[in-house]
């Protein structure tokens, strides 16, 4: 401490000013708010002739997400506030499914499906609860209680089928009885945080008026305020129409490693195409407050995470006060749901009218020149980055080992991380008739930074060109956790008490964290540049059959000229 007070004391200088201006500017993708292809792309062309320097890490994508829910006249909703019955899964950037990035007209991040699943598992790891509070409702970010889940064997439940874990209002679990009948959590935190973030809605009471007492539909929309503008009607005459946009920042550092690499740079072109989880779920409900809930169908046209949960039709939370009967849920990037089906039903036009194209917004810089010819002087910089290879094992067997071959040959090995999920059959999972996998049932946080409950692993090992990377095979939880998973990304790897970051405990491993990552980087320098085979070994514990998404992370670089933005 005294060291701190002395060095404190003796810092009189100001530090000299780097740069004599920053500035944000922003671009519009090349879409024209039109998203449904479910892809969109972004060219930078206009920041390249700008003579600024832009920082890439800094960057963030402004999305405008469009949440809607629609029923028929025959099955409408009554006129109560239903502004807690969706929330997104954890992290806006669940919306990307895949990332390609080319330079001047070569390709240096290549499409890999499924990527946010492992960059969902980055956050976990590398953000510290500090994080959720001042970062978090920024990039809609808080993770999903651990210990809240439920397994649902029933092909119709309160809550839904299969994993659960979408209930949103507190209760205190019941412990008395010879069994506990809920899990030591009884309701999730995370799912209740994220919703709070957005769904200020005008029209609800704030003490003995309105919010739009303070602040109108008209203004909130004028400013891009994430909320609800459209509720149900009161009238038994028309479709229930319920909407509200978010604008959803998601920061390119959070996409990938190569943008939180990057330097500034002047004069750089890049074409970015992002794939998107526009999607559409048919749930059916029975009753009120004590309803039943089934999904009908999801539509994930490029098949990756559904981004959205519904809440539970338990008492009290955000579905308990909606009539029996047929609802739709839409997620679309923009200002107009693209679901034909529900525009027609539910209200002919169901689009908001605010905010409909996905911008860039990056920080450019004006040098100070004294510092400017400090920076050119060496402009060459070669970027080392981190990308990553994803491959399936399917359906491995309750109880059985397996091992599998994940590559040929990689070079640069950094680690190794499995991610497991039920198998996505109607009677492995139970999410009613539906064959699909927990990452796509509405009522399953899965792909927003969870895996299925318990689905725990034994006898696990890596296997790197034939030799096992584990001098033992993990078999043990505790083994799993504070041996392997524990610290990795962290600050300091969590060996200094006081100072460390990472979201998941060894409580949350053993429930709904169940990550099994590697760290395969560690060999003599002369061997980094050489390609190896990955095979993976283990037994499935989990009494239900499991898809292994495994993920490789490995050594990329690219060199550029920072100043004219060639790649060399």
């Amino acid at each position: 401490m005294d060291n701190v007070v002395y060095d404190m004391a003796s810092m009189s200088e100001v530090p000299p000013s780097f740069f004599v201006k920053k500035d944000y500017l922003s671009i519009l993708d090349n879409s024209n708010g039109n998203y449904s292809s479910n892809q969109l792309v972004i060219d930078t062309s206009q920041l390249s002739n700008s003579n600024k320097w832009i920082s890439y890490r800094e960057a963030f994508l402004l999305m405008p997400i469009l949440l809607s829910m629609t029923s028929p006249i025959s099955t409408y909703a009554v006129a109560q506030n239903i502004d807690f019955s969706v929330s997104l899964k954890n992290w806006y950037g669940t919306i990307i499914h895949s990332i390609t990035l080319d330079l001047q007209g070569s390709t240096i991040i290549q499409q890999t499906p499924f990527q946010s699943l492992w960059n969902c598992f980055k956050l976990l790891t590398t953000l510290s609860y500090q994080s959720l509070i001042t970062e978090g409702p920024t990039i809609g970010f808080y993770p999903d209680t651990s210990t809240s889940w439920r397994f649902n064997a029933a092909t119709t439940t309160i809550g839904g089928n299969g994993t659960c874990n979408n209930s949103n209002f507190f209760v205190a679990p019941i412990i008395v009885g010879a069994v506990a009948t809920v899990p030591r959590d009884a309701f999730n935190k995370g799912f209740y945080e994220r919703q709070r973030v957005w769904n200020i809605n005008p029209e609800q009471t704030c003490g003995v008026g309105l919010y739009s007492s303070l602040l109108t539909q008209t203004s909130a929309n004028t400013i891009y305020k994430s909320g609800v503008f459209k509720r149900f009607s009161s009238s038994s005459t028309v479709a229930g129409v319920w909407q509200c946009q978010i604008q959803a920042a998601i920061f390119l550092r959070h996409l990938h490693s190569f943008f939180d690499k990057a330097p500034l740079m002047k004069g750089i072109f890049f074409r970015m195409t992002l794939n998107l989880n526009n999607s559409t779920v048919l749930f059916t409900t029975v009753g009120a407050s004590t309803g039943t809930q089934l999904v009908n169908s999801v539509s994930v046209p490029v098949g990756g995470v559904l981004p959205f949960m519904i809440s539970s039709t338990a008492a009290s939370n955000g579905l308990a006060e909606v009539l029996a009967g047929q609802y739709s849920y839409n997620l679309s990037v923009g200002d107009t749901c693209l679901d034909a089906t529900m525009r027609t039903a539910g209200g002919a036009n169901i689009s908001t009218g605010i905010n409909k194209n996905v911008t860039l917004n990056v920080p450019a810089y004006t040098f100070n020149p004294i510092f400017e010819s400090a920076y050119i002087s060496n402009s060459v910089r070669k970027i080392q980055y981190e990308d990553i290879y994803q491959y399936q094992v399917l359906n491995v067997k309750a109880g059985a080992q397996f091992n599998n071959l994940i590559t040929n040959g990689i070079a640069g090995l950094k680690s190794c991380l499995v991610i497991p999920f039920f198998n996505a059959t109607a009677a492995n999972s139970n999410i009613g008739a539906l064959a699909i996998p927990p990452f796509q049932s509405p009522f399953d946080p899965c792909g927003g930074g969870t895996t299925s409950p318990m689905a725990m692993l034994n006898n696990f090992n890596v296997v790197v060109s034939g030799q096992n990377v584990l001098y033992n095979n993990q078999r043990y939880t505790y083994e799993n956790f504070i041996q392997q998973l524990n610290g990795q990304n962290a600050i300091n790897g969590n060996l200094v008490d006081g100072m460390g970051s990472s979201l998941i405990s060894q409580v949350d491993f053993e429930n709904t964290y169940c990550y099994y990552y590697v760290d395969v980087s560690r060999c003599l320098p002369i061997e980094v540049g050489v390609s190896k085979s990955v095979n993976i070994i283990g037994q499935n514990m989990s009494v239900k059959d499991l898809d292994l998404y495994v993920y490789l992370s490995y050594l990329s670089e690219v060199t550029i000229d920072v100043l004219v933005g060639s790649r060399l």
